[in-house]
């Protein structure tokens, strides 16, 4: 008997792990906390081991430490949270896996990337990874749903349609952020969560992940400083600058323990740079563009709300290229694809490339406003003629992704489409 929580709404990565469930004997998702893993597990799951209840009538995470099998039995698919508190689960199960050909046996969620070496076998072909965000607008009930990302890659044409938003709904949406337990939340206490998240990762988590001390305020100060460089290649070195030139001292090992952690704890995430199979002078940038797993830790981090924000588009701009990433990332995932951007030594460029399995690739530009279209086209064109004529291979499409309002394909082929009217 499923043990799916009243008022699920299903999660979009629901059909990556129906389709893993007939193929891999385990199946690990991982994410930030708060994101809904445990209730999507639980949606797919018979029997639950919660390593972290105080409450339950047996410690499961002592009994995990004295003899990890014992908690793999039961009903299956048994879902065991927040495994990575015991490392051992992971190699039992692998085991357990081992023994048999039935799919679809285990589920092991967790909120930190364990150390590489917490395991002693990498699992591969056992246990599969599936990776959960906070809600894309088409998960929360926002986006149209009226353009489909699967047509854009592929090159078809989509109907044209309005979608209308107002610049501040979308700013509230962003601050908001993707977190379940927000759907509900009045507008004007909707900023709370992301900021008591912040809190609890600087003050709790930052140092429980690996029991070394992190000053609470000096993660703070760090992630008001990646918010100030969010959705860039921000190197180390700059964040290192930036904390100096506002008087906060970090030695640049610091700076990457403190990044690898939050890292671990998912609240930042990497988007690796495109190689276009080119022979060119150009020399392609390779730094990974970095930014937050969700707009409104980015939000929360510098401490603005919609009321900030909606006299400072320069800096909303930022965040809206995060909410426009995030949800990319989701609706590429479900359609088997991988995210990238592109940015070479002659300033072409592309805020996101997508690339699926065959190789075939397509191009995006994000511009909040509906009259930048022309210069997002303008820039994914001539990345398009510069591919082209050092004999790459030419993109499926090209898109600009804006704030609201027409979805279109223009004359020139470059589809205009709005992030609210986006489905995968």
């Amino acid at each position: 008997m499923s043990l799916k929580k009243d008022g699920y709404l299903p999660r979009l990565v629901d059909r990556k792990i129906e389709r893993y469930l007939r193929i891999f004997g385990a199946i690990l998702v991982e994410g930030p906390k708060w994101c809904g893993k445990t209730w999507t597990a639980l949606a797919h799951s018979n029997t639950v081991r919660y390593i972290m209840n105080p409450s339950a009538g047996i410690n499961y995470k002592e009994t995990a430490k004295a003899d990890p099998s014992l908690l793999l039995e039961g009903e299956e698919p048994i879902l065991i949270d927040e495994w990575q508190e015991v490392p051992g689960i992971w190699d039992a199960v692998r085991f357990e896996v081992d023994q048999g050909h039935k799919r679809g046996r285990f589920f092991l969620t967790g909120s930190t990337k364990p150390l590489v070496d917490a395991v002693s076998h990498s699992g591969a072909g056992r246990i599969a990874h599936v990776t959960m965000r906070p809600m894309s607008l088409y998960e929360a009930g926002v986006s149209t749903g009226k353009v489909s990302l699967s047509d854009i890659i592929t090159g078809r044409d989509i109907k044209p349609s309005v979608n209308e938003i107002s610049l501040m709904e979308m700013i509230e949406l962003t601050c908001r952020g993707g977190w379940p337990a927000n759907l509900y939340t009045a507008k004007e206490d909707a900023a709370e969560i992301p900021a008591q998240y912040i809190e609890t990762i600087a003050r709790t988590d930052m140092s429980q992940i690996d029991d070394v001390r992190r000053d609470p305020e000096r993660t703070k100060k760090l992630l008001r400083s990646f918010a100030r460089n969010n959705a860039t290649t921000v190197s180390n070195a700059t964040l290192r600058s930036d904390l100096l030139d506002n008087g906060e001292s970090f030695a640049q090992n610091t700076i990457s323990s403190y990044i690898s952690a939050l890292s671990r704890l998912f609240i930042i995430e990497e988007i690796p740079g495109w190689q276009p199979g080119i022979r060119s002078r150009a020399r392609v940038r390779t730094s990974p563009k970095r930014m937050f797993t969700d707009p409104s830790l980015a939000a929360a981090a510098l401490r603005v709300g919609p009321e900030n924000l909606k006299y400072d588009l320069n800096t909303f701009g930022f965040l809206f290229e995060n909410l426009c990433m995030r949800d990319l990332l989701i609706y590429a995932d479900v359609l088997d694809g991988t995210v990238h951007h592109y940015r070479d030594s002659n300033k072409y460029e592309a805020d996101a490339i997508i690339e699926t399995k065959g190789g075939n690739w397509s191009a995006f530009e994000i511009k909040l406003g509906e009259h930048r279209v022309d210069e997002g086209a303008s820039s994914l064109l001539a990345l398009k003629k510069r591919v082209e004529a050092e004999g790459g291979k030419p993109p499926v499409s090209l898109c600009v992704i804006t704030g609201g309002g027409l979805a279109y394909r223009r004359d020139d082929g470059v589809y205009s489409v709005p992030i609210n009217a986006l489905l995968p």
